[in-house]
């Protein structure tokens, strides 16, 4: 698996100041990984050009993610909010353009909330509408959009890996792909193992972590049967670690994404596992493909 190995800012920092931005950038490089994937949602209160210059200074790539507002939620019936959240969309891909981004991922097609009825047509047929003419934009940069499946408590348009292909499909654009993540799936997916393989070359961002978001192989999920599915479906975008603590995010992250217990308190320990765990899982899912494609009939 060639993937480069990312690491969610937010298990440094819960902003981006400057301070911040330099203590997320130099651990995260410190610990070996490729990338960093930085959250995006107040993006103007980013030095792009500092924050850029520390990556290259560490030798490091970058992501970006976000999930859209309420007031931006281009699957609104309220045209204003819809052109808000285009504008707020273009202006993110302008920024991860002059940054060296590679993504942009996360909840692009809907506000980040629980909403209280199921999606209509007319709200999907507007996100995706949008997002035709966001994708055009970012492919110029060559920028991919990664739409994120979340659970039913983050989103109403795509809570399973097929609505994600379908979604895609229904853009159009090569630069749109499927974003997963473990810890969305394990709630929503009957099989995540088998959303996998179905994503298959839509999949264009992978997000790890564990049940609980603490540390990888102490939760419910089954990592070992989704790395080897990401090797057999040769996978090789990236794939980045993603871990809450309330005494970093703080509110109204905390609030937004329920962190009432902790699973962590040493960050440095959480990522070194992380990484280790990630690699050894990684060549083992190789190593298992390998010689099943070695059997007779493989």
């Amino acid at each position: 698996m060639k993937n480069r190995l990312g690491l969610h800012a937010n298990v440094w920092v819960a902003g981006w100041t400057e301070p911040e931005a330099a203590r997320a950038i130099d651990k995260t490089a410190e610990f070996g990984f490729d990338l960093i994937e930085i959250s995006a949602m107040a993006p103007h209160l980013m030095n792009i050009a500092e924050t850029r210059r520390r990556l290259d200074q560490a030798g490091i790539g970058v992501t970006m993610s976000l999930g859209l507002e309420a007031a931006k939620d281009i699957s609104s019936p309220d045209p204003d909010r819809v052109r808000a959240g285009e504008t707020h969309l273009l202006d993110i891909v302008s920024g991860a353009r002059d940054l060296g981004a590679t993504h942009i991922s996360g909840i692009l097609y809907s506000a980040f909330q629980k909403y209280g009825e199921p999606a209509t047509a007319a709200g999907v047929a507007s996100s995706i509408n949008v997002m035709q003419r966001v994708a055009e934009k970012a492919a110029a940069s060559g920028i991919t959009l990664g739409m994120e499946v979340v659970n039913r408590y983050e989103s109403n348009i795509l809570n399973t890996a097929a609505q994600g292909v379908e979604y895609c499909r229904r853009v159009g654009a090569p630069n749109v792909k499927v974003h997963l993540d473990v810890y969305h799936m394990n709630i929503e997916e009957v099989d995540a193992v088998a959303a996998i393989h179905a994503t298959g070359e839509y999949l264009g961002y992978f997000h790890t972590g564990e049940s609980h978001r603490g540390y990888m192989g102490t939760g419910s999920i089954d990592l070992k049967a989704i790395f080897q599915a990401l090797a057999r479906i040769g996978y090789e975008g990236p794939i980045t670690y993603e871990s809450f603590s309330s005494r970093v995010v703080g509110q109204p992250l905390t609030g937004i994404l329920g962190i009432w217990r902790e699973t962590w308190e040493d960050g440095d320990d959480l990522v070194a596992h992380a990484k280790m765990y990630t690699r050894s899982l990684m060549i083992a899912a190789q190593n298992s493909v390998t010689r099943s494609a070695a059997l007779p009939g493989g």
